[in-house]
């Protein structure tokens, strides 16, 4: 008679065990699934704002060779370079757009080099540089831009 009340008792015990390893079973099977998915979303993002940011630096540098360019094809001596100027004014008000772009998109080691190798491509546009020769004038504020940008790419 003892094992007949306990036989019941037994498979109910057993159904909720079962029910029970079921259950936890199945919240780690979608908790897993779920931080497979953030991990796939936070790569995706990484991704996204890498592109956004290399897409940002390439526009930058495309102004900064416009402004190169103009700094190069000055005219020696003021006058006729009324198209010179509006064309040079163009370019630098592309290239402090280009800028702040980099500076709202990329890493904060990016802030101070694009900054100063944008004031270097003012000053050679203008000819604040005196003598020196524009590549010369350029080049340091340039290779730093460069090495920045490179580091705040590889950060993400």
């Amino acid at each position: 008679m003892a094992v007949e009340v306990w036989g019941p008792v037994f498979s109910l015990a057993g159904v909720a065990l079962g029910g029970g390893l079921a259950a936890l079973s199945q919240r780690a099977t979608q908790r897993s699934a779920e931080r497979s998915e953030e991990r796939r979303q936070a790569v995706a993002t990484a991704e996204a704002r890498r592109a956004e940011q290399m897409q940002t630096i390439k526009e930058f540098i495309a102004c900064a060779q416009d402004a190169e360019r103009a700094a190069y094809s000055r005219p020696e001596a003021w006058g006729d370079d009324e198209g010179w100027r509006d064309l040079a004014s163009a370019t630098m008000t592309s290239l402090w757009a280009a800028e702040r772009h980099l500076v709202l998109l990329c890493e904060p080691v990016v802030h101070a080099p694009v900054h100063a190798y944008g004031r270097a491509l003012n000053q050679a546009v203008w000819r604040e540089i005196g003598d020196t020769e524009v590549n010369e004038h350029l080049e340091e504020h340039k290779t730093a831009f460069m090495t920045a940008a490179r580091a705040s790419l590889a950060s993400l």
